[in-house]
């Protein structure tokens, strides 16, 4: 019975902890967050003034917050309207931010998004296929890995690579792939770090690449960064680059070994593989982060790969052996796992 009074309980704060997830969502997109960040404390009132929403709602999302503790209320006996509340400055970086690599504001979109997928995920556990595509609207796809591209990838993590880093500073001006590129902001962090190189990002996603090519030139890179819809699988893929990166998604794409054949086939000295940290060997029960992984393995990136009929289905949780036979199946003479990691993330160099 104690077994199953703390899976009760554990369930019941689940329960709770997916709402409040849910609470971040509506005060990221309607830019609650941003709007206590950016013009200080607030009463019901004035926060919907602010943002043009209804106020007995803002109300319920703002004593919502302050039991749970994400923003302080400064009188909780004063009139419900008339409470001041504040985003504390602690929290500034995680829910206002998004340029910040503490920025967790993404996370109740991610969550939205992945409930609206749950009777075609049903569906697809059944027939063994993949569920639709997902549409892009209403709030588009979360750009979780963006500040930590911007902040790590060209300034900590390839300046590790004594190597590769060297290469990407000198001439002949290096060219890069960046395959499975997303909303390109892991291309745009490695243009901004090495001014000299050129970086050709590669997805699927139609408009994920729309969307990377408007961050290209507002930020000012177009002429150094392009990108294009492309499978990455694909042995046609032409070119010469000194570094091919697949960042945080060969255990996404489909059949994996023919994505790192093509990059293979494309790359000069030198490749890096970017992946999730996950455990080296299948233990039970596991880690908190081990918990986190398989779960989006469930609900995103296994489901996403089922679709081809010839695919791996690798799932989120790829161990280091299952991607040194990739690389092997592949050509690779050699898999590196760098000696350098962060919270969520393994590197790997793979070597021609």
């Amino acid at each position: 019975m104690d077994r199953t009074n703390a899976l009760v309980e554990r369930l019941f704060r689940n329960a709770g902890a997916a709402l409040e997830l849910y609470a971040v969502y509506l005060g990221e997109q309607l830019g609650l967050y941003r709007a206590l960040a950016e013009h200080g404390p607030a009463t019901s009132v004035e926060l919907a003034g602010r943002t043009r929403t209804d106020e007995r709602y803002i109300r319920e999302w703002l004593e919502h917050h302050a039991v749970s503790g994400l923003v302080d209320v400064d009188d909780t006996t004063a009139a419900p309207t008339e409470r001041r509340y504040t985003l504390p400055p602690e929290h500034v970086p995680v829910l206002a931010d998004p340029d910040n690599v503490d920025y967790h504001g993404y996370k109740g979109v991610e969550l939205a998004r992945a409930a609206r997928m749950l009777p075609d995920l049903v569906e697809a556990y059944c027939t063994g296929a993949a569920p639709p595509h997902q549409p892009w609207e209403p709030e588009g796809r979360a750009e979780f890995n963006r500040p930590t591209y911007l902040n790590l990838l060209g300034k900590q993590w390839l300046p590790a690579i004594p190597e590769i880093d060297q290469r990407l500073r000198s001439d002949p001006p290096a060219r890069v792939a960046d395959f499975a590129c997303g909303t390109g902001w892991s291309s745009i962090a490695m243009a901004r770090a090495y001014p000299r190189i050129a970086v050709h990002g590669l997805d699927l996603d139609q408009d994920a690449i729309a969307a990377a090519s408007r961050h290209a030139r507002d930020t000012g890179l177009s002429d150094r960064v392009s990108f294009s819809v492309a499978n990455a699988s694909d042995a046609a893929q032409s070119g010469q680059f000194e570094l091919v990166t697949i960042l945080e998604a060969l255990h996404d794409i489909p059949r994996p070994v023919d994505a790192l054949r093509s990059a293979r086939q494309l790359l000069a000295p030198g490749g890096s593989v970017l992946d999730e940290l996950v455990e080296d060997e299948f233990t039970a029960p596991a880690s908190e982060l081990e918990r986190y992984h398989y779960g989006w393995s469930l609900m995103s990136c296994l489901p996403e790969a089922m679709g081809d009929p010839e695919s791996a289905a690798t799932g989120a949780v790829m161990r280091p052996a299952t991607l040194r036979r990739y690389a092997t199946e592949a050509g690779f003479a050699e898999t590196r796992i760098l000696p350098f990691q962060t919270a969520l993330f393994r590197f790997y160099r793979l070597i021609p």
